[in-house]
């Protein structure tokens, strides 16, 4: 029979004195970061709700302060003359607005309204709730800003006419609706890179913050250059497959096989056409159109005051002056030239190496080869454990997803191999007859468990 100092000893209160006495001060203090931090993650929708609504009572309660609140409310540097609004500095309040609200409404909308969804939809899983819940919201941004960015393109001079995204440069006002959608824009983009570094890492993290820095660098440069027309459309290109391939998950997710697997389809049609078709068009109008379009000089000052063509600069500091003074000087050269096309140029490249990804699965999924070669030099994804945590932690494992998705190519390849194993072959695909072809093409890409 134990005493009851060996019962004191061993019970759990005691094992944890003894488990932080053991951890030193170091441990301990990164311990209590952890905490915090997951204290922030678990109330990100409450912090942006009070800090946002803070942000509205000092503008209408304090008079005083509407200069320092203004700029994050509302665009600033408007002309009045023209109606149109010119890039500054206060631009820089009104994406950090933006940027906490993205957060905020993407934390509330995932943890009360998708998830939630997709669980009355019958999913069964937290894992599966969550990756559902950050599709939808994808599908949502981009339902909003991908017609916003056609509206822009329709309504504008350069709709279906390329050399008409070069005429009337630099200029330096826009109008409040391209402002906006900018602005915007850069503030999700910026999110998106706070997004894949608070939650747990995916084997593709590198790849996607490489694409994420690369838009916003995009997004940046276009917008401090003025070459705001080609970043319209270049966004408008990009942003429509992320709507199509984010549907084509949500559908998987919901067991929706068929529609998954027409969805993916499109996809592959919506991706090669936007990627190699349409990007080229905008590639080969840089090469054209912009050197017997866009002046080869120096330009400074705002729409009011525009003084040029001015000699160029010696050094390379004038390369960054757009971005450190909106009225400063701005040169178009051959340098700038080769800097915007090789950027585009090697943007293609990287949309190359993702389409012989995606049509070396099809390919190989088609042909009946072995699918484990497909991805033998991928790592594999770890193991998620605790799926039956409480709802404020289900989130704790959301993980960003590459464009060409995991689960869909491992969809494929689980599809594939049932279907060899049914016909008696494990080395090659054999389709003993017509409806049984047809099975198999019409369920490529796509079921119901997911990866």
């Amino acid at each position: 029979m134990k005493t009851d100092l060996e019962a004191t000893a061993h019970s759990p209160e005691q094992q944890l004195v003894s488990k932080n006495e053991r951890l030193g001060p170091r441990t301990r203090s990164g311990s209590n970061c952890r905490s915090v931090k997951q204290l922030f993650l678990d109330n990100q929708a409450g912090i942006v709700f009070n800090l946002v609504l803070l942000l509205y009572l000092t503008q209408l309660m304090i008079p005083r302060a509407r200069p320092f609140t203004r700029p994050f409310l509302w665009l600033s540097h408007y002309n009045p003359a023209t109606g149109k609004y010119a890039v500054g500095f206060n631009d820089i309040y009104y994406v950090t607005y933006y940027l906490v609200l993205f957060t905020g409404l993407r934390d509330g909308l995932m943890n009360g309204v998708l998830g939630p969804l997709g669980r009355r939809w019958g999913i069964s899983t937290a894992k599966d709730e969550a990756r559902f819940a950050e599709q939808t919201w994808m599908i949502c941004y981009y339902c909003f800003f991908w017609p916003l960015g056609v509206y822009i393109w329709y309504t504008s001079p350069y709709f279906l006419n390329m050399a008409e995204l070069w005429t009337d440069w630099p200029s330096r006002e826009i109008s409040g609706t391209m402002k906006f959608y900018f602005l915007a824009q850069l503030a999700f983009w910026i999110q998106q890179v706070y997004v894949i570094n608070i939650e747990k890492q995916r084997k593709d993290y590198w790849q996607m913050l490489s694409h994420h820095i690369v838009t916003i660098g995009l997004v940046v440069a276009s917008y401090a250059y003025h070459f705001t027309r080609v970043g319209n459309l270049i966004l408008i290109i990009m942003d429509i497959v992320d709507i199509v391939f984010p549907l084509a998950k949500c559908a998987k997710y919901l067991g929706f096989n068929t529609l998954c697997d027409i969805l993916f389809g499109l996809f592959v049609i919506v991706w090669l056409s936007t990627r190699h078709v349409f990007f080229l068009m905008v590639i080969r109008s840089v090469y054209f159109d912009v050197p017997a379009i866009v002046p080869q000089t120096c330009f400074q000052g705002g729409m009011h005051n525009l003084q040029g063509p001015l000699p160029q600069p010696s050094g390379w500091s004038w390369l960054l002056e757009p971005f450190k003074d909106p009225e400063g000087l701005i040169c178009f050269n051959q340098y700038t030239f080769t800097g915007f096309f090789g950027y585009l140029v090697a943007l293609q490249g990287i949309m190359v190496m993702w389409s012989y990804a995606i049509l070396k699965v099809v390919v190989k999924v088609l042909s009946g080869q072995n699918a484990e070669d497909i991805r033998s030099d991928d790592e594999e994804e770890e193991e998620v454990s605790g799926l039956e945590e409480e709802k404020n932690e289900e989130y704790g494992f959301l993980e960003e997803e590459a464009d060409v998705d995991d689960g869909i190519v491992k969809a494929w390849e689980r599809r594939r191999l049932a279907l060899v194993k049914r016909s008696g072959s494990s080395s090659a695909l054999h389709l003993p007859g017509h409806s049984d072809r047809k099975e198999f093409l019409n369920r490529i890409g796509c079921e119901k468990q997911i990866d």
